[in-house]
C-alpha cells in the first residue's frame, strides 16, 4: 500500500491531483476526474458524494484501503477523505497497483485500461491532425 500512496504523492507533486469534496466535485462535473480514491474510514455521506460525484463525472470512484490519516500524509496534509485523480496515466497506474494488491479492484483496471487505449488513440488522431494543417494537407476521400 505504501507505494500506491507514494506514487499518488507524486501525482500530487505532478500537480494531477484534486483534494478535498470541493475541488474533487468541481474536477468531476468538469469531465477532468479520472478516478475517485475515497478513504475506507470516511463517512457516509463523504462516501456517497463522492459515489455522486464520480456519476455525474463518468468516472471510477475506488474505496482505497487506506485511513484518512494515511492518505492525507501522503497529499501533504492532515487527513484527507477524498482525491480525484486528473490524469489517465498516472490512474491507469494507480489503480492497476491496486488490482495487484487486490482482486477486487480488477474490473477497475480492465475498465481504465480501456479508456487510457482510447484517450491515447485521441491524442495520436489530434497529433496527426495538426501537422496535416500545418503542411496544408487535407483529407482524402475514402475509396
Amino acid at each position: 500500500m505504501d507505494n500506491i500512496l507514494s506514487m499518488l504523492g507524486l501525482a500530487h507533486r505532478a500537480g494531477r491531483v484534486e483534494i478535498g469534496e470541493e475541488p474533487v466535485g468541481g474536477a468531476a462535473r468538469a469531465k477532468k476526474a479520472r478516478v475517485i480514491f475515497v478513504a475506507e474510514d470516511a463517512g457516509p455521506s463523504s462516501q456517497r458524494r463522492a459515489f455522486s460525484f464520480a456519476q455525474t463525472g463518468a468516472c471510477l470512484c475506488l474505496t482505497v484501503p487506506a485511513d484518512k490519516d494515511a492518505l492525507g500524509s501522503a497529499l501533504g496534509r492532515s487527513s484527507v477523505a477524498m482525491c480525484a485523480v486528473t490524469d489517465i496515466g498516472f490512474a491507469e497506474a494507480l489503480v492497476k497497483k491496486l488490482a495487484a494488491k487486490n482482486e477486487k479492484f480488477i474490473p477497475a483496471a480492465e475498465a481504465l485500461s480501456v479508456k487510457a487505449k482510447r484517450a491515447a488513440e485521441r491524442k495520436r488522431e489530434q497529433a496527426q491532425h495538426e501537422k496535416n494543417l500545418r503542411r496544408g494537407k487535407t483529407r482524402t476521400k475514402k475509396q
